[in-house]
C-alpha cells in the first residue's frame, strides 16, 4: 500500500481535530471531578469566627467543620466532626463525643482542646465578631464577651479529654445544635498564633499556604475577583466518601454574565439566574431550572438614629406605601413572595403575624402628621444597594412608588457587598436594602438582631418593651408560650417600623444535569462532598 506524504497526515489531523467539539470546562469537570459554581460575591474574609455573609460561608464550609453539620434538606443538626453527644434531661448540658479520626488538613489531631480554645476566640472581645451573641445561651459566654469577666474558664466549655467536650448552658436553646453547625467553627491555633495576636480580625492566617482547616477541602488558590480553588483534604475524617476532587469557586456579581458562563459550559451550579430569564428556562430546559424555598428575607433598613426617621412616623409612612407584589413580579418575576412579617414561613415551626399592610392614604396623612405633607420639606435620602442585577431595580421600584404616592424623593447608591455591609454595621447609611439568610431554624435568629446591643442591629432602632419580650422567650421552655412571646414581638417591631420587609427568599438558580446530591436546602447550605459529577 502506498504511504501518504507526511504533510497530508498532517493536515488530515488537524482538519478532524478543528472539526471535533472542543471540551468545555464544566465536561472536563465531570471527568475530573472538578466542581465549578458561582457565587456572586468575592468574600471578605475567609476566616470562621468572623464573616457575615452567605456567600462567604459558600468557601468558609468547604475548609472548616463543626461539632455539628446539617442535612440540607431538612435543615436539622447531624453529625460533625462530633459523631455523637448527649444531653441532659433539663437541656442544658451538651456532652460532645467527637470522632478518633478527626486531623487538620496538615494532620494534626483534632482535639476538644482545640474546640474549647475556638469558643474562647470566638467569644473574645477585641476580635469584634457580631455574631458572637449566637453563644450566649452558654453559660458565662455573654459576660466573657462583653468584658464583664475575664477568665474564660467561667464559661460553660469544659475539657473532659482529648475527644469529650462538655458545653453547659445557662437557659435551654432548642436550636443550639444548629447554631454549632456554622458558629463557633474550629481554628488551628499554632497557624493562628503563628500569624499575629489571635484576636486580630486582620490578621493574615487565613489565606493560601497559610490556611489549616479541618473541613473536606482545603485552600489551594485565591485570585481575588477571578477565583478561589479548595481541593480534597485527604486528611478529612470522611475523605473515602468524598468523589469531587477540586471546587473551582467564582465570584461573578452580575447574573447575566454568569448565566452566559453557564450556557457556555463554564459552570455547572450558578449562584442566581436573571429572573427575565425565567420564563425561558421554563420552557426549554426545565431541568436545568431550580427555585428552592430559603429561609430569607429582603427588607428596608431605616436607620433609626437619622432624621428624619429617627421620626417613627416617617418610617411608617414608607413601609405603607409600597406594592410588594409588584416588588415581586417585576424584578422577581413572581419568585419571591410578597413579605408583609418579617420571620419567613416555615421557620421552625412559627407562624408570625399579620405584618405590614399596604396603605397609601394612612401613608400619606401619616406623613402629614410627621410634618411633611406631601413630602414637602423632606430632604432626598440616599438608598445603599448591592451592587447586583436585583436590588438596584428593587430600589427603583420603590424609588418610583414614592415619588408618585408620597411625593418622597431619593437616590440609589450601589456599593460592592463588602462597603455595603460595613456601612449598615456602623450605620452609616439612611436607608438600605438588607437580606438576611437564616443560620439556623429559628425565629429568634430573625428577630434577635433588632435587641438592644445585638451585633447584628444594623437598624438603630431599640425599644424595652421589645427587648423585655425576647428576654422573656429566651428563658420560656414551652415551644408554645415562647411562640406567642415571639409573635407579640415581631408584631410590636413590625408597627414601629424598625425596618419594612419587602419579600421572602428563594434559591433561584441553574445546575447542570450532571450534578448530582445537590438538593434543595432551605437554609442554603451545600457540602460539596456530598455532590457527585456523573454524565447523564
Amino acid at each position: 500500500m502506498r504511504r501518504l506524504p507526511l504533510f497530508v497526515l498532517l493536515a488530515t489531523a488537524l482538519l478532524a481535530s478543528s472539526c471535533s467539539k472542543r471540551e468545555t470546562p464544566a465536561e472536563e469537570g465531570i471527568r475530573t471531578h472538578t466542581l465549578l459554581i458561582g457565587n456572586q460575591n468575592e468574600p471578605a474574609t475567609l476566616d470562621p469566627q468572623i464573616y457575615d455573609a452567605a456567600t462567604d460561608y459558600n468557601v468558609i464550609g468547604a475548609l472548616f467543620e463543626g461539632l455539628t453539620n446539617y442535612d440540607e434538606k431538612t435543615a436539622t443538626a447531624v453529625p460533625g466532626v462530633a459523631e455523637r453527644w448527649d444531653i441532659s434531661a433539663d437541656g442544658l448540658v451538651y456532652t460532645f463525643h467527637l470522632r478518633a479520626n478527626a486531623r487538620w488538613s496538615n494532620g494534626d489531631r483534632l482535639t476538644a482542646q482545640d474546640f474549647a480554645w475556638s469558643f474562647q476566640r470566638f467569644l473574645a472581645p477585641a476580635l469584634g465578631n457580631s455574631y458572637a451573641y449566637y453563644l450566649y445561651p452558654v453559660r458565662g459566654a455573654e459576660d466573657f464577651n462583653t468584658g464583664k469577666t475575664k477568665d474564660f474558664s467561667g464559661v460553660g466549655v469544659e475539657v473532659i479529654d482529648e475527644l469529650t467536650l462538655r458545653v453547659t448552658l445557662a437557659r435551654p436553646a432548642a436550636y443550639f445544635l444548629g447554631i454549632l453547625a456554622t458558629t463557633a467553627l474550629p481554628v488551628h491555633r499554632a497557624s493562628v498564633e503563628a500569624a499575629g495576636r489571635f484576636d486580630d480580625r486582620t490578621s493574615p492566617w487565613a489565606r493560601p499556604g497559610k490556611l489549616i482547616g479541618n473541613g473536606a477541602f482545603t485552600l489551594t488558590e485565591w485570585q481575588p475577583n477571578a477565583r478561589i480553588v479548595v481541593s480534597k483534604n485527604p486528611f478529612y475524617w470522611g475523605a473515602a466518601q468524598n468523589q469531587i476532587e477540586r471546587v473551582i469557586i467564582y465570584p461573578i456579581e452580575k447574573a447575566d454574565a454568569e448565566e452566559l458562563d453557564f450556557r457556555a459550559g463554564q459552570l455547572h451550579v450558578t449562584y442566581s439566574v436573571p429572573p427575565s430569564k425565567l420564563a425561558s428556562y421554563r420552557q426549554t430546559a426545565p431541568e436545568k431550572l431550580r427555585i428552592d424555598p430559603l429561609l430569607q428575607l429582603y427588607m428596608i433598613n431605616f436607620n433609626a438614629t437619622k432624621p428624619p426617621l429617627d421620626n417613627p412616623k416617617v418610617r411608617r409612612a414608607l413601609a405603607l406605601a409600597l406594592d410588594r407584589a409588584a416588588i415581586s413580579a417585576s424584578v422577581f418575576s413572581g419568585a419571591r413572595l410578597p413579605a408583609h412579617a418579617f420571620v419567613p414561613p416555615n421557620c421552625g415551626g412559627y407562624t408570625g403575624p399579620a405584618g405590614q399592610t399596604e396603605d397609601y392614604a394612612a401613608a400619606r396623612a401619616l406623613l402629614a402628621e410627621a410634618g411633611y405633607p406631601g413630602g414637602r420639606g423632606l430632604p432626598s435620602m440616599p438608598m445603599q444597594v448591592l451592587n447586583d442585577d436585583k436590588l438596584p431595580r428593587v430600589a427603583e421600584v420603590i424609588q418610583a412608588l414614592w415619588r408618585q404616592e408620597l411625593g418622597v424623593q431619593i437616590t440609589i447608591e450601589p456599593y460592592d457587598q463588602k462597603t455595603w455591609l460595613q456601612n449598615q454595621q456602623t450605620l452609616s447609611h439612611t436607608l438600605a436594602l438588607r437580606g438576611w439568610t437564616a443560620d439556623f431554624p429559628d425565629p429568634i435568629n430573625f428577630l434577635e438582631m433588632f435587641h438592644t446591643g445585638n451585633g447584628s442591629n444594623a437598624f438603630g432602632w431599640s425599644n424595652p418593651a421589645y427587648d423585655a419580650l425576647l428576654d422573656q422567650a429566651t428563658v420560656t421552655a414551652d415551644r408554645s408560650a415562647r411562640f406567642t412571646l415571639l409573635r407579640k414581638a415581631e408584631a410590636l417591631m413590625l408597627a414601629d417600623a424598625a425596618c419594612a420587609p419587602l419579600v421572602f427568599g428563594a434559591r433561584t438558580y441553574l445546575i447542570d444535569p450532571a450534578v448530582k446530591n445537590w438538593v434543595p436546602a432551605p437554609l442554603g447550605i451545600h457540602r460539596y462532598q456530598l455532590v457527585e459529577l456523573k454524565t447523564p
